[in-house]
């Protein structure tokens, strides 16, 4: 049970880092800006960033859902993932705490979408948004690429209860989404420091993470690699 929900717990808060993470926090709180522009009630500016928070929600679980059971739907590559992925965590897990502390770059290509288009989005309305969060959502940058490549993936294919872990992982990524789109509803002048109060504590979270990443994956490299814990 309590391994259980430490793997819920892990794979919340994964998300919830993912989305105060510098690039797609930027990218939310810009988006969020630009949807209460086009929308003059308070009650329709949170309702299009509820819908944009939904579709970055949806985006993560129904990629995370894709990946894991076509993975596990494989006879073959769900045997070698049972035997192989004990020893294969270690490694991505070191791997993964290396790109948070920033020891390891990667480069992704970028995404951008057009004003044009971005334009008509908003002006669907609600279901506009919705499509907007799942295109950003898409967006990966290093960082959120190894939250959710490197760790969450890795989690969900070493747990039971796989298919939950990408909905999970989901909501932590729009719950301060809302809290930024419930500001702007309400008319709080002081969004922009607390935009920059979690980008500062973003950076600690992130290196804390970071380390522990790297511990743990030592401790797996030790045990299921080396075997120099029995």
């Amino acid at each position: 049970m309590m391994e259980m929900i430490i793997v819920f717990a892990s794979a919340l808060w994964l998300g919830i880092l993912t989305s105060i993470s510098p690039c797609p926090l930027a990218a939310n709180v810009a988006a969020i800006s630009f949807l209460s522009k086009r929308v003059t009630h308070p009650a329709l500016v949170f309702i299009s960033g509820l819908a944009y928070t939904l579709g970055r929600m949806v985006s993560y679980c129904v990629l995370g859902w894709i990946i894991i059971n076509s993975l596990l739907s494989v006879p073959q590559t769900a045997q070698f993932l049972q035997k192989y992925m004990g020893k294969a965590l270690g490694p991505i897990l070191i791997i993964t705490g290396l790109i948070l502390l920033e020891m390891i770059t990667i480069c992704i290509p970028g995404f951008s979408l057009s004003q044009k288009h971005g334009n008509k989005l908003v002006e669907s309305g609600a279901f506009g948004a919705f499509l907007l969060g799942m295109i950003f959502a898409l967006a990966f940058c290093p960082i959120s690429a190894a939250l959710f490549f490197g760790s969450l993936i890795p989690l969900a294919l070493k747990s039971k209860l796989s298919v939950l872990l990408p909905i999970l992982y989901g909501v932590g990524t729009g719950l301060p989404v809302l809290l930024f789109a419930f500001g702007i509803a309400v008319g709080i002048t002081s969004l922009s420091r607390w935009f920059h109060q979690i980008s500062r504590i973003e950076y600690y979270t992130r290196r804390i993470t970071g380390a522990v990443f790297v511990a743990v994956g030592l401790y797996y490299t030790g045990v299921y690699i080396f075997r120099l814990f029995y």
